[in-house]
């Protein structure tokens, strides 16, 4: 700790149990998006001199994807965190280039462009090794191999580290970081926060008129720009998701079973899904699924029964279009039938499940149903006209489910 710093004083509440977390080391990956004003980069733009200050063979490296940015972004934004805590005089900045040396051991923050990637082999420190990396608006970056190659690079030579990856999230749910940040990882803390979690003082009084002003006129920019919610660029099928932890609890009580199957190999996947139905309140819990390529009826069935305790009574709705594969599994001693299907049934299907109050998806136990069904856009004119009918790709667990609930959205008056 910094004599004489209260680093309450400078990092907002939202940030103080990520603070400890770090301190303590229980992570390596830390992500934190939200929207304007939450004072993110603020915060990592502390915790990196601290933890160099505090640590003699930690060094840093910052990234942004275009390095011309870098002057009048994360530099500035570590050298406003080094004076908050008031150590200015233990640290040299440089611009040529830019770099920050802390002049009692030498240990240094380097900052780096990503325009040539492959350049990143030869960052080397003299003392230590490079213990923190950030990656700023991850979304301008060229996805995860991009990312993930930079980290092989880099990550060497020590025992700890703390990877930083921040961003404001793109509008679109589709953009890679938006479904980045939705993917479990082990050893990762996702962290989302926004201007209301910061001091009302820190922001000025303008700053929250702003945002109300927005809020009253276009209530959708505000929830993207204010609260960093990618709400979709118009074109979303489903409207009603709800993508969210579906508890042990909730699931004990589920009563209303429901399983489908679209079937698939190369380079269409085999989906199954398990959800709950509550008719009364008319929501949808997905919460279980299945997927794989180039795998046999009688291997999908046996990870079904050995993985999750699917049995001979439990009935499957399943693609029709392949009866030898529904009578594969019936053989096999399953209770599977093909979906009646019919003629527009995709529509009916659809939009039955546009109609419920909710969708709920789990996106740890079901990452691939939760990606289908937020990524589910109509197609548009290369004028941006919405085309009407529904898009014939990547919907292979919403076929699934529309398989599986057949039985309900096909009764009379549903």
């Amino acid at each position: 700790m910094i004599e004489g710093v209260k680093l309450s004083n400078i990092i907002a509440p939202s940030f103080y149990n990520l603070h400890w977390d770090i301190q303590a080391g229980n992570h390596t990956y830390y992500d934190l998006f939200g929207g304007r004003g939450s004072t993110k980069s603020t915060f990592i733009g502390v915790e990196i001199p601290l933890g160099i200050m505090q640590d003699p063979l930690a060094n840093a490296v910052v990234f942004r994807k275009v390095a011309s940015t870098i002057g009048t972004s994360v530099f500035e934004q570590v050298l406003w965190g080094i004076e908050a805590l008031g150590v200015s005089d233990l640290w040299k900045p440089t611009t040529s280039p830019y770099k920050l040396r802390y002049k009692p051991t030498g240990q240094v923050i380097l900052f780096r462009g990503l325009d040539k990637a492959k350049k990143l082999k030869s960052i080397k420190v003299s003392k230590g090794y490079l213990k923190y990396l950030w990656f700023e608006e991850l979304d301008e970056f060229g996805g995860e191999e991009e990312i993930r190659s930079v980290q092989q690079s880099v990550m060497r030579g020590g025992s700890k580290f703390v990877v930083f990856k921040s961003f404001n999230p793109p509008i679109s749910r589709s953009n890679w970081a938006n479904e980045y940040v939705l993917k479990p990882r082990a050893n990762a803390v996702r962290h989302m926060s926004c201007y209301k979690d910061v001091p009302a003082e820190w922001l000025g009084q303008q700053f929250f008129d702003d945002a109300n002003e927005l809020l009253l006129t276009n209530q959708r920019a505000y929830a993207h720009e204010y609260l960093g919610i990618p709400v979709g660029t118009g074109g979303e099928v489903f409207d009603n998701l709800c993508i969210r932890t579906i508890t042990d609890q909730e699931i004990s009580i589920f009563d209303n079973i429901f399983m489908g199957i679209d079937w698939g190999w190369f380079p269409d996947p085999y989906h199954w899904g398990k959800m709950h139905y509550d008719s009364t309140r008319k929501i949808l819990y997905i919460y279980d699924e299945m997927r794989c390529y180039k795998t046999s009826n009688s291997e999908t069935w046996n990870r079904l029964v050995m993985q999750k305790g699917v049995t001979g009574t439990d009935l499957i709705t399943a693609d029709s279009a392949e009866p030898k594969s529904v009578g594969d599994y019936r053989d096999y001693g399953s209770l599977c039938r093909g979906a009646i299907k019919g003629p527009d049934s995709i529509r009916y299907g659809i939009k039955w499940l546009q109609s419920l109050n909710q969708i709920v998806i789990d996106p740890v136990r079901c990452p691939e149903t939760a990606r289908e069904f937020q990524n589910y856009e109509y197609e548009r004119t290369d004028d941006g006209e919405i085309v009407s009918g529904y898009p014939d790709h990547d919907n292979h667990s919403i076929d699934c489910t529309r398989y599986a609930m057949e039985r309900v959205w096909k009764r009379k008056g549903q």
